[in-house]
């Protein structure tokens, strides 16, 4: 096999974007355990720069892992992990939604345009918007899954991930703060149905300096959890 027959394109669309202009993070490290492994054990995705989108990108399959460049330029690197992710804790799906009242993003969002958390049109964004539970160190959120971010084979990676991603970094935002993701370990443990409900939950772990770490995962309504993932964030200069 050649090094060309382990290189494909891959072009994020506009409705993925995160901040302004370039992609989720979230999705982006969820497409890459997809096609690193299928996202069926854990996958460590590192975002060395930001993805720009409507832009053709290479993504290339070598012996342990996949890269995502421009150019000569690293984007985005995917490992393996001999792992299981924890998750931070259920909270009942009735309880998760109430807290998204107190959304710190709906005063004053950082990027009010994010495909998984920022405010756009339903079907459009996912409209992830973690509030902090009660008595608790955890932020949650009710997820009632759009049929617009289904495919052939139900739910994408590539969107769990962006479900499992800004809900880290909301962990630790307050009101005008605001991070990059710079690394999000993922791993699906089973399918998420279309049109289900589901609870995203997630907490902070810890600080150092301008790093923010956080675990989130998404549960089924009996508490079963179908995804999980730790995060860093690094927040600006």
């Amino acid at each position: 096999m050649t090094t060309a027959a382990l290189q494909t394109v891959l072009t994020v669309p506009e409705r993925f974007r995160g901040p302004v202009g370039i992609a989720n993070g979230g999705w982006i490290a969820g497409t890459m355990a997809e096609a690193l492994n299928g996202g069926r054990s854990a996958v460590e995705v590192t975002l060395h720069a930001p993805t720009p989108l409507e832009t053709e990108l290479r993504l290339e399959h070598l012996a342990n892992s996949v890269t995502l460049s421009h150019g000569d330029g690293l984007l985005v690197e995917a490992i393996p992990v001999a792992e299981d992710l924890e998750g931070p804790g259920f909270v009942p799906f009735n309880d998760a939604a109430r807290a998204e009242a107190g959304f710190v993003g709906l005063r004053m969002h950082p990027f009010a345009e994010c495909f998984a958390c920022g405010l756009r049109e339903p079907g459009d964004g996912l409209r992830i918007f973690p509030g902090p539970v009660a008595g608790t160190d955890l932020v949650a959120a009710g997820w009632r899954v759009p049929f617009t971010v289904t495919g052939e084979e139900g739910v994408p990676a590539s969107i769990v991930g962006a479900v499992l991603d800004c809900i880290t970094g909301w962990a630790h935002f307050g009101p005008g703060e605001s991070a990059l993701l710079g690394r999000l370990t993922v791993q699906i443990n089973g399918p998420i149905r279309p049109g289900g409900q589901y609870s995203v939950v997630a907490r902070p772990t810890g600080r150092d300096g301008r790093k923010m770490y956080g675990q989130s995962a998404i549960y089924e309504l009996d508490g079963t959890p179908v995804a999980a993932a730790r995060a860093t964030w690094i927040a600006p200069r």
